[in-house]
C-alpha cells in the first residue's frame, strides 16, 4: 500500500514538475522566436528601404523591352550600386533582385559575393511563396526573404539568418538536454522526499495498528477473567451473594481495571488532538513538586526506599498545575514500581541555563536496555509485558505524561545505566525568563 503511495505520489510530482518545466521552456522559446523573427523583419525593411531609396544619378536604366530578359551580372557597369556613397543598414549577407510585373529578374545586387544561381533558385523560391514575407532553405542556409510591389514589378531582398535560425534550433536541444538532465535529478530528489514524506503516514499506520492490537490484548484478560467469574456465578445461582463474593471481587476488580485503561485511552487521545481545553496560568512548579512528594512519602517510606531530593524554591512555570503534577505523579510512581529493594529515589529541581528548570527524577534498579529507551514514551510499550502487568501497568503512564508535556512546549527524556540506575529529565520555561 505505501509502496504505491509512494508511486503515486513520485508520479504526481514528476508530471506537475515535467509541465511546468514545458511551460516555462515553451514561453522562454516563444519570446525568443519571436524577438529573432522581429529582428529579421526590421533588417529586412530596413535593408529594403534601402534599396528603394530615390536614386538621383545612380537610376539603372532600364533594360530594352526588345532585348531577352535576364539578369544583368554583379559588378555590371550598366548596373549601378543602388544609394551609391551610402552604406548599408547593417552589413549582412543579403541580397536583392528587381523583377517586371511576370516576376521575369530584370536586374540583383548583393554586397558579397554570390553564386548566380543562387539568385534564380532564390527568386523561384520566393515566388512561390503566397506571403509577402517568408523563410526558406537553401543549399544548407535558411534565407529570409520580403517581396514589395514598385513601379515597374517587384522588389525582392533577402538576407541570410542561418545563424539566428542556429540559435532557435540550439535552443531546443538545449532545452531538451536541460530537461531531461533536470527529469533525472528530479526523480531522485522527489524520491527522496517522497520516502520523507510517507515516512511519517506509515509510523502513525504502523502504531494504529500496534495501538489496536495492544489494546485488545489489554481488554482480552479483563474480559475473561469477567467472563469466567460469571459463569462461576451462574453456575451456582442457589448459592447466597456472601458465598460469592470471591467471583464478585474479581469482576469489580478487572472493570476497574478496564476503566482505568479506557479513561487514559481517552484523555491521551484527547490530549493529542488538542481537545482538551487547558488552562495556562502562571504556577509555583516547586510547591507542586513539594505536594506530590507529600503524598508519596508514606507510600516511599512502607516500601523501605531511601528518599532524597532537593528542590529549589519559587521555580515559576505557564501551563495547567493539575497537569504537571500528573506528570511529577507518573514520573514518581514509575521510580516507585522499579526501584530495587532498599534502594534509592533521588528528585531534583533546579534552574538550568537561567531560562528553564529541569526537574530530575531517578531510581536505583535494573535500568533499562539502549534498545527499549527509544520506546519507552510509546502506548502499551513495556519492557517486560509480565512484570509491568503484575505491578498493575499498562503502558501507557509515560505516553501521558510525553502528550502533557508536548502540549506545554516543554521536554521529557530519559538516560539509563543498566544495572545501576534510570533518569527522567522533565524540562520547562522558567515564566519569569520570558
Amino acid at each position: 500500500m505505501f509502496n504505491k503511495l509512494k508511486s503515486r505520489f513520485l508520479l504526481l510530482n514528476l508530471v506537475i514538475i515535467s509541465v511546468m518545466m514545458l511551460v516555462s521552456f515553451a514561453t522562454i522559446y516563444t519570446v525568443t522566436y519571436q524577438d529573432v523573427r522581429r529582428n529579421i523583419d526590421m533588417e529586412l525593411r530596413k535593408i529594403s528601404d534601402f534599396y528603394r531609396m530615390p536614386r538621383g544619378n545612380f537610376a539603372a536604366p532600364l533594360p530594352d523591352q526588345n532585348q531577352p530578359s535576364e539578369a544583368m551580372p554583379e559588378g555590371s557597369p550598366n548596373m549601378p550600386r543602388p544609394g551609391a556613397g551610402i552604406e548599408p543598414p547593417e552589413r549582412s549577407v543579403a541580397f536583392m533582385i528587381r523583377t517586371d510585373r511576370n516576376w521575369t529578374m530584370k536586374s540583383s545586387d548583393s554586397w558579397f559575393t554570390i553564386d548566380s544561381d543562387l539568385y534564380t533558385y532564390a527568386l523561384k523560391e520566393a515566388k512561390d511563396e503566397y506571403k509577402n514575407i517568408g523563410q526558406f532553405k537553401l543549399k544548407g542556409n535558411d534565407w529570409a526573404f520580403i517581396k514589395q510591389p514598385v513601379e515597374d514589378g517587384y522588389l525582392l531582398v533577402f538576407l541570410d539568418v542561418t545563424d539566428r535560425q542556429g540559435i532557435l534550433t540550439n535552443l531546443i536541444y538545449t532545452f531538451l538536454v536541460v530537461g531531461f538532465v533536470m527529469l533525472i535529478v528530479i526523480y531522485f530528489i522527489s524520491r527522496f522526499f517522497a520516502n520523507r514524506s510517507i515516512a511519517p503516514v506509515k509510523d502513525a499506520f504502523e502504531k494504529q495498528k500496534q495501538f489496536i492490537a495492544d489494546a485488545s490484548h489489554e481488554l482480552k484478560t479483563p474480559l475473561a477473567v469477567i467472563q469466567t467469574n460469571t459463569d462461576v456465578l451462574l453456575a451456582n445461582r442457589e448459592d447466597t451473594i456472601s458465598n460469592q463474593a470471591k467471583w464478585l471481587h474479581y469482576i469489580k476488580l478487572e472493570t476497574e481495571r478496564m476503566a482505568k485503561l479506557t479513561n487514559d485511552l481517552l484523555y491521551l487521545t484527547e490530549m493529542e488532538s488538542a481537545r482538551t481545553s487547558m488552562l495556562y496560568a502562571p504556577f509555583n512548579l516547586s510547591e507542586a513538586v513539594e505536594t506530590i512528594l507529600l503524598t508519596m512519602e508514606a507510600v516511599i517510606f512502607e516500601k523501605q526506599l531511601q528518599l532524597d531530593y532537593d528542590i529549589e524554591p519559587n521555580l515559576m512555570v505557564q501551563g495547567s498545575s493539575e497537569q504537571i503534577k500528573q506528570v511529577v505523579l507518573i514520573l514518581l510512581d514509575n521510580a516507585l514500581k522499579y526501584t530495587n529493594p532498599n534502594g534509592s529515589i533521588t528528585i531534583s529541581l533546579k534552574t538550568q541555563h537561567h531560562h528553564e528548570v529541569v526537574l530530575t527524577v531517578s531510581n536505583t534498579g535494573e535500568g533499562i536496555a539502549p534498545e527499549h529507551l527509544s520506546r519507552i514514551f510509546d502506548r502499551f510499550y513495556r519492557t517486560d509485558a509480565s512484570r509491568s502487568r503484575k505491578r498493575g501497568g499498562y503502558g501507557l503512564g509515560l505516553a501521558i505524561a510525553k502528550s502533557i508535556v508536548e502540549q506545554h512546549k516543554g521536554k521529557l527524556y530519559a538516560r539509563s545505566t543498566v544495572g545501576e540506575a534510570t533518569l527522567f529529565y522533565l524540562q520547562l520555561t522558567r515564566l519569569d525568563s520570558r
